[in-house]
């Protein structure tokens, strides 16, 4: 026994068919358009406005800039220090630990400000 038509029919006698798989088409497009734009082009809208409560000034040179970063990390350093020596066991660890980032900080701040030009004309 052979089949005579095939399963699905090759062609579609639907009249809307045609318009319907153009509106599924354009549909598509538009989503992908925004999907697109939502993650290639985020709205500017959404910005926020940088608080001036504790503001650094733009126009201070990186030397300054790093001067005074170099000389909280090693008021950082201190106190961390002063603080490990204060605790016990794993609490002690923890403060030692943070001392130590504190200080590799500390050491590639003082790397960077050996390279700044001492006139303020931007890093050598």
């Amino acid at each position: 026994m052979s089949k005579v038509i095939p399963d699905p029919p090759y062609n579609i006698t639907n009249p809307f068919a045609e318009d319907k798989r153009a509106e599924d088409l354009i549909k598509d497009r538009n989503a992908s358009r925004r999907a697109l734009d939502f993650y290639l082009n985020p709205e500017p809208a959404n910005l926020r406005q940088p608080s001036e409560m504790f503001m650094v000034h733009p126009n201070i040179d990186s030397e300054s800039l790093l001067a005074h970063a170099c000389e909280s990390l090693a008021s950082a350093n201190v106190m961390s220090g002063n603080f490990a020596n204060a605790l016990n066991g794993p609490q002690r660890s923890t403060a030692l630990a943070i001392q130590q980032i504190v200080m590799l900080a500390e050491l590639s701040v003082n790397r960077a400000l050996d390279r700044v030009k001492p006139n303020g004309l931007g890093i050598v």
